[in-house]
């Protein structure tokens, strides 16, 4: 039992340090319970005083707050005390076995009552204080409790400590010990500095603030630097000499305590006095933006222009801008050029800058679409112009080039559109204009490959033709002509299906050559670019003419498929697979892969030619019996617009009208005339060719003929329209919709028929051909829509044969996938859109009263992008 105090002993010796700890815990506990209101007051006055606030307020003020302060730190201090006990060693023996299970450290102490002289007693004694004292071994320092919100409900220690923070981030220390200076009433300047000053750069230049107390003799900061300066003590103690704000008013005093100025030149600044010192300031100049083209301008198979460029800034280019206009100068003054141009605003473009990255220094390319522009093709002049954050621009650099647009290879499609830019140029051209466009389709059966281009410049010159000649050719007339000529010519230029696979062979020819005769990889790559467009066009085409005939075909249950079916991504795949076999070197699989390629178009083709072949659906009747009624139409208007050309010529027409009608039987209504007079023969055959032309006119050109005429065409309208298929469907009904409308333009082109109206009746007609063909177009719609559900009927869910969307309600891709590859921004200025969102962007992650987490989030985007 001797033992027993020993191995106490060392039990309590090894608690001595989590002991002392608790002690000293209990101990600041203690004080801070006692003394808080001292300690909150000391450092409010402290703060008060970095703040400068003594310096700011009367005399009496100040010393008022001081005597204030110093009683009320003094009863706290008082009472403080009085409140105060120190812990004794027990207290903390207790709150440290308090803190332990079983309270191990009081058993230990403890002696045994019951039973010591039983053995077995004592034994479970002994094994119990072992126990307690593996346990007491453990045991840590406890943390002290300072829970003050009982004592202090207005957290005025937490007031207290902000204020403090406050002071150290936007006061000084030397500021406290001024307050000697007016405790005493004496004007003495202290020992140390009594002045600050700081140097804030323009926030664009991302250069840091300079602390002049910290600045040797000179230093050098950018132009539009504000210098702040703040003087303390008695005024007129120091003072202020500077020659860098170049200010010729409002300079103020020098003994002024705060003093603001902008450093605009390099100089001098000097703080006069005790304590004062003087710098040499360097200022840096902010130069203007510079910018230059740094290539020649660019032409894409679509007309799209892009032109290099280049722009830097000492700090940062933050807008850019482009002005196209006019070179006259340049511009030979010949045919449709000789008249004065019409005045057109100058384009006017935003240069793209990046998106991400530095600014200061960049190379960028202007893109723009400028095919359908007046200016296209013509000799213009470039200004382009940036602007850095300061709001200075650079100089103007100005490049002259001929705008690009976009290339017409067929001749009839670039006749055309050199008749519409000369229409563009001047309305006066309009004469002109319809002259060469007789001129052009004076024979159509050897530049027309096509009976609906025709037919499409016939309406187009007429409309030109009436509206000069009843000097109603305005602006928004030639411009609406002058899309028509561009919308005409790219149906010409792209051509139809039969010249897509022609196109497409040529390519496969030129490419299968060239691999035969070992062209250059360069040679090749160029080759196998044209086969990728002409296949593109061929399938384009294909889908294209079975949009508009209407041609879909069906599908009957267990019939073979033998056309070929191929999206774009299966062309581009093989295209791919032929590239990579020709950059192995294995030319021989190459053009074997070339050959099955050729193949499997061609099947197409004849699988498309295949089409209709057999017995025609309800719609492929429905839609060539509103063709031919078109067709029917045309030739109609085609001669009321002869009868009114004869009415203010009739001499000079007369050939022309032989020739005409001959034309426009063979191709509007199926009749076997042929043309001989034109443009340029009516005056020599006008006499001789009035036989046929002059009976057909007077048997249907004076008025009741043509009226009849029209009549029965709408009736015929009307029979077709209550015969239509697709009713129920929207397309369908759409459809006849637009038939009911051909319906009246019809019946209102029959009335001024009637009444020898022939400008009125022109009008109604092309009114009926525009309802017609808006109605095959909705026919076409419907007859889709129909053999689309046809080819869902069975499947689940449509999800065989229906049309899957995503959860957003797009539509698949080509290949079946959710999603596309298109852009999402067409018909926009990628560009500019871009630098609208990262403006934004910029604008959120600075406000401070969003939440820490969207801005972190805004500030991760703008790294990343």
């Amino acid at each position: 039992m001797s033992t027993e105090p020993t191995q106490h002993s060392k039990v309590i010796a090894r608690l001595r340090e989590p002991l002392l700890l608790t002690w000293a815990g209990m101990t600041a506990e203690r004080a801070a319970r006692a003394l808080w209101p001292l300690w909150s007051i000391v450092i409010a006055v402290l703060a008060a005083l970095m703040l400068g606030w003594h310096e700011s307020f009367p005399i009496e003020v100040v010393w008022s707050v001081g005597v204030l302060s110093t009683i009320a730190a003094l009863f706290f201090l008082v009472r403080g005390f009085i409140k105060f006990r120190l812990p004794s060693r027990m207290d903390a023996l207790a709150r440290l076995d308090g803190s332990l299970k079983g309270r191990p450290i009081q058993a230990l102490i403890d002696s045994q009552v019951i039973g010591p002289e039983d053995e077995a007693s004592a034994v479970v004694w002994r094994v119990h204080q072992a126990r307690m004292a593996e346990r007491a071994a453990n045991a840590k320092a406890v943390q002290p409790k300072v829970r003050l919100a009982a004592r202090d409900p207005f957290a005025l220690r937490y007031v207290s400590a902000l204020f403090l923070g406050v002071a150290l981030l936007f006061g000084s220390l030397w500021r406290v010990g001024t307050v000697t200076d007016i405790a005493q009433g004496t004007t003495d300047l202290a020992s140390g500095p009594v002045w600050e000053g700081w140097v804030e750069p323009p926030a664009y230049t991302g250069k840091p603030s300079l602390y002049l107390n910290d600045q040797d003799g000179q230093f050098v900061v950018p132009e539009g630097s504000r210098i702040s300066l703040r003087l303390y003590g008695e005024i007129g103690a120091l003072t202020v000499a500077e020659t860098v704000s170049q200010r010729l008013e409002n300079t103020g005093s020098a003994a002024d305590p705060e003093q603001n100025f902008l450093a605009q030149s390099s100089g001098t600044l000097e703080i006069a006095g005790p304590n004062g010192r003087s710098w040499d300031v360097s200022v840096t100049p902010d130069s203007a933006p510079r910018i230059e083209v740094t290539g020649a301008p660019e032409r894409g198979a679509d007309g799209m222009m892009s032109l290099p460029f280049a722009a830097s800034d000492d700090y940062e280019v933050t807008a850019g801008s482009a002005e196209i206009t006019l070179d006259l100068a340049a511009i030979t003054r010949r045919y449709g050029f000789e008249a004065e141009p019409e005045p057109r605003e100058s384009i006017s473009l935003d240069l793209p800058l990046p998106i991400a990255g530095d600014r200061s220094d960049f190379s960028e390319t202007l893109f723009g679409d400028f095919s359908e522009h007046p200016f296209a093709n013509l000799p213009v002049k470039l200004s382009m112009a940036v602007q850095d954050a300061k709001g200075q621009s650079s100089e103007p650099y100005t490049y002259q080039m001929t705008l690009p647009g976009r290339r017409f290879f067929d001749p009839m499609a670039r006749a055309l559109v050199e008749q519409r830019q000369w229409l563009m140029w001047s309305k006066t051209n309009g004469a002109q204009t319809a002259q060469m466009l007789r001129a052009i389709s004076h024979r159509p059966d050897d530049v027309f490959r096509s009976e609906t281009a025709y037919l499409k410049l016939r309406v187009i010159l007429r409309r030109i033709e009436a509206q000069v000649a009843y000097d109603a050719f305005s602006p928004e007339s030639r411009d609406e002509a002058a899309q028509a000529l561009w919308d005409l010519a790219l149906f010409i230029e792209d051509g139809d299906v039969d010249d897509a696979l022609e196109r497409m062979r040529r390519a496969q020819e030129r490419l299968s050559e060239a691999m035969k005769n070992g062209a250059s990889d360069e040679e090749i790559a160029e080759l196998m670019d044209e086969l990728r467009r002409a296949n593109e066009n061929y399938i384009n085409q294909l889908q294209r003419e079975a949009a508009r005939n209407g041609e879909q075909q069906q599908r009957q249950p267990g019939a073979q498929d033998d056309a070929m079916q191929m999206t774009q991504n299966d062309l581009q795949d093989m295209m791919d697979r032929i590239q990579e076999l020709m950059e192995q070197g294995r030319m021989a699989e190459a053009e074997q892969a070339l050959q099955e390629l050729q193949e499997m178009m061609e099947n197409m083709q004849v699988a498309e030619g295949q089409q209709g072949e057999g017995q025609q659906s309800e719609g492929q009747q429905a839609m060539e019996g509103l063709a031919e009624t078109l067709r029917d139409q045309q030739g109609l208007s085609d001669q009321a617009f002869r009868d009114l050309q004869e009415q203010y010529n009739p001499n000079a027409q007369a050939g022309e009208s032989q020739g005409n009608e001959g034309r426009n039987g063979g191709q509007g209504r199926g009749e076997s005339h042929e043309g001989q007079g034109g443009e340029g023969q009516g005056q020599g055959q006008g006499e001789g060719q009035t036989g046929q032309g002059q009976e057909g006119q007077q048997a249907e050109g004076q008025g009741e003929g043509l009226a009849q005429r029209q009549n029965e065409l709408r009736r015929e309208v009307e029979r077709q329209r209550e015969s239509l298929p697709g009713a129920g469907s929207e397309a369908g009904d759409a459809a006849r919709d637009a038939l009911r409308r051909a319906e009246e333009a019809m019946r209102g082109a029959g009335d001024a028929l009637g009444r020898d109206d022939l400008p009125e009746a022109i009008d109604r007609q092309a009114e009926a051909m525009d309802a017609l063909r808006e109605g095959m177009q909705n026919l076409g719609e419907a007859m889709a829509e129909a053999e689309g559900r046809e080819g869902q009927q069975g499947t689940a869910d449509g999800r065989e044969g229906g049309e899957q969307r995503d959860p957003l309600g797009r539509s698949p891709g080509a290949n079946g996938q959710a999603g596309t590859d298109q852009g999402l921004l067409q018909g926009e200025d990628v560009y500019r859109r871009a630098r609208e969102l990262l403006d934004e962007i910029r604008k959120r992650s600075g406000e401070s009263l969003r939440p820490e987490q969207e801005r972190d989030y805004l500030r991760r985007l703008l790294d990343r992008f």
